[in-house]
């Protein structure tokens, strides 16, 4: 083949059509698209939802309120409940589980009937964040007033083990390869679980991330994103426990969810009522794309990744008075307990 001289060659190149560049990326147009205004007595902490049915489960305290998705309803609720933390769903199993704080308790319903059954003790104080891994049918409790997780076996409802841990507990997820993580608030670390020998095969420190709460992951690029409380989200490799980057979020996250269909990483960011949306550029590199308002209090989020919306509980509070105990928390006004739904906005026709 005959080599054009240098300078014919780059002549060539500035007749030819430009290479096909990616397109411009536009920000999503998610928004807020309703509001569930459900009321009742209570705070709430997270909540988790079932897709396919339809249905969103809500702590309510002394109670799980039950959602319908597709009218914004209450349908019903469990009760029995006593400090109510999070909820794990096993709906092969029809069963739900909830972290009772104030009573070292896991309760036990029936999804169909929302009926409540035999609750399970667990073997630590003030479980609070809890997770089902498909992978091992095994329920994972996280106790935080004890550094510990309580393993239960989903199918026969018994522990089935206790795995010490290197401080308090908060959110964790499952790859469903085996392993389970969970943040560590109080050390800025983060801990790799073999799920099914119960052993903590790694502990990780997350490096600028004071008291991670939220978590989520990306299983197909094997990236996890711990929601900080000091303005930022850590990105970390999931196999290697490589700190990877950092995605600026607001204030007073305690949640986090990834959509992989969209490639989005949400931050709900209770303290500034936003929502912080990042976009993935690639495994290590990412955009914030958007910064969704929402209501100050909104902190904890679940995704339905069949309808890519997200749900976000919030309320009213009063202030405090001027002479109130430290850490002491607001009171909720009556009556203004709301769940909002967010997603893409329709195109105007």
């Amino acid at each position: 083949m005959r080599t054009l001289p240098v300078l014919a060659f780059v002549s060539l190149l500035s007749v030819l059509p430009a290479a096909a560049k990616e397109p411009p990326r536009v920000a999503p147009s998610d928004a807020v698209l309703r509001r569930f205004a459900l009321g009742g007595a209570g705070g709430w902490d997270d909540l988790s939802v079932d897709p396919a049915q339809h249905r969103l489960y809500l702590s309510r305290g002394d109670r799980v309120m039950v959602v319908d998705t597709s009218s914004g309803n209450v349908v019903g609720e469990v009760p029995g409940m006593n400090g109510i933390h999070g909820i794990a769903l096993v709906p092969d199993k029809h069963v739900g589980f909830a972290s009772n704080g104030k009573d070292d308790s896991v309760g036990v319903f029936d999804l169909e009937t929302l009926k409540p059954l035999e609750p399970i003790k667990v073997t630590g104080s003030h479980p609070d964040a809890i997770l089902y891994d498909p992978a091992s049918a095994k329920l994972f409790v996280f106790n935080g007033g004890s550094a510990n997780a309580t393993v239960i076996d989903a199918a026969t409802r018994k522990v089935a083990g206790t795995i010490a841990l290197d401080g308090k507990p908060e959110f964790a997820r499952a790859d469903g390869h085996g392993h389970v993580y969970v943040n560590i608030e109080d050390k800025g670390e983060i801990v790799r679980i073999d799920a099914a020998t119960l052993k903590v095969l790694a502990t990780w420190p997350l490096p600028g991330c004071e008291e991670p709460s939220g978590l989520a992951l990306d299983d197909a690029h094997r990236r996890l994103f711990s929601a900080c409380d000091n303005g930022k989200m850590a990105v970390t490799d999931a196999d290697t426990g490589k700190h990877v980057a950092d995605i600026p979020v607001g204030a007073g996250p305690d949640g986090a969810a990834y959509d992989a269909s969209r490639g989005l990483v949400f931050s709900p960011n209770g303290r500034d009522g936003t929502l912080t949306i990042a976009h993935q550029e690639d495994a290590d590199h990412y955009r914030v794309v958007a910064t969704v308002p929402t209501q100050k209090s909104a902190r904890t989020i679940v995704l339905d990744d069949m309808a890519h919306k997200v749900y976000l509980p919030a309320a009213e509070f009063d202030p405090l008075p001027a002479n109130a105990p430290p850490h002491t928390r607001p009171p909720m006004k009556a009556g203004t307990f709301v769940v909002l739904e967010i997603g893409e906005k329709p195109p105007v026709k």
